[in-house]
């Protein structure tokens, strides 16, 4: 009678600890899917949060509910250099060197409490739920740059009438505070409008 050596335990064993590791990956693959496709998600809601504050910021110089924004943006007095108090989000065209206004804003309204930007429905009297599932956890913040501009078929020359347009550059936020997305647009009033 020979004597048992236990070569058939060993090869079992080998073979249970490599089904183990390909289960470990596979799960662990499956675990990365599942993060990347949360993430995906959450930018997608930061992205549409940022569209609607376009709109809103768009409804704000087209056809605000305040009086005194909608005067604001018809004599161009509402414009500053710098901040303006009460954030009014309201902001003169960097000159042609510095660095462009949107670049050294806090659009998030983090660091300066919200001084330089604009809640979304702030002037339009906009709903925006948030804070729940999948919605953003805070509306989108805007911020709106007068700057010269020339529209299609408009005289170019010195002594032309100067006609302005707004850039502006829009925060959303996703689910997670964490998720951010940054949108700018160029809007013209329609002709006949101030």
């Amino acid at each position: 009678m020979r004597r048992q050596r236990g070569i058939a335990l060993l090869v079992s064993l080998m073979l249970l600890i490599m089904v183990m590791l390909l289960g470990a990956s596979a799960a662990r693959l499956a675990l990365q899917g599942e993060k990347a496709a949360r993430g995906e998600r959450d930018r997608d809601v930061a992205l549409a949060a940022a569209e609607d504050g376009l709109m809103d910021a768009e409804r704000d110089i087209q056809d605000s509910t305040d009086p005194a924004r909608r005067a604001a943006f018809e004599g161009g007095e509402g414009f500053a250099e710098k901040c303006g108090a009460g954030g009014a989000g309201l902001r003169v065209k960097s000159a042609g060197t510095a660095s462009p206004v949107w670049k050294v804003v806090d659009l998030s309204g983090a660091e300066d409490g919200g001084a330089c930007t604009v809640a979304h429905g702030a002037y339009t009297a906009s709903a925006m739920p948030t804070g729940e599932g999948f919605l953003p956890f805070k509306k989108p913040r805007y911020l709106i740059e007068r700057m010269a501009c020339h529209q299609p078929g408009d005289d170019a020359s010195a002594g032309a009438a100067l006609r302005y347009c707004y850039r502006v550059s829009v925060i959303g936020f996703g689910a997670r505070p964490e998720t951010e997305v940054v949108l700018q647009s160029v809007f013209s009033k329609p002709e006949g409008t101030p």
